[in-house]
């Protein structure tokens, strides 16, 4: 059975940072284009960042340009997420993805349909 785990979440300080992964189970994760999405309550789901099967195109939303980083560690079959000078409007859910589709463009990656889907992990950001 395929499953993508997230991991990494809690509770920060405005300012701080989190470091985020995806792990898989029943399939290796670099074959897979790989995209962080997040869910705020009472907000629609925003894609925030991508990853090509290739890792020569990455992708960010606007809201996270500068502050994120996404990579993969092939060794530990996971992607992670490196969240810095987080800021309380980040607080949400957040979600990692995986599909086999290619994206040829950041609105196309971070609003395209995604085959495999994790669980979510908890993100606050508050003083």
């Amino acid at each position: 059975q395929l499953q993508l785990v997230e991991s990494g979440g809690g509770l920060v300080q405005p300012g701080g940072s989190l470091r985020l992964s995806c792990a898989a189970s029943g399939f290796t994760l670099n074959y897979y284009a790989i995209g962080w999405f997040r869910q705020a309550p009472g907000k629609e789901r925003e894609g925030v960042s991508y990853i090509s099967i290739s890792d020569s195109r990455t992708y960010y939303a606007d809201s996270v340009k500068g502050r994120f980083t996404v990579s993969r560690d092939n060794a530990k079959n996971t992607v992670n997420l490196q969240m810095s000078s987080l800021k309380p409007e980040d607080t949400a859910v957040y979600y990692c993805a995986a599909t086999r589709r290619i994206f040829w463009s950041r609105t196309s990656a971070l609003t395209g349909t995604y085959d495999y889907w994790g669980q979510g992990t908890q993100v606050t950001v508050s003083s």
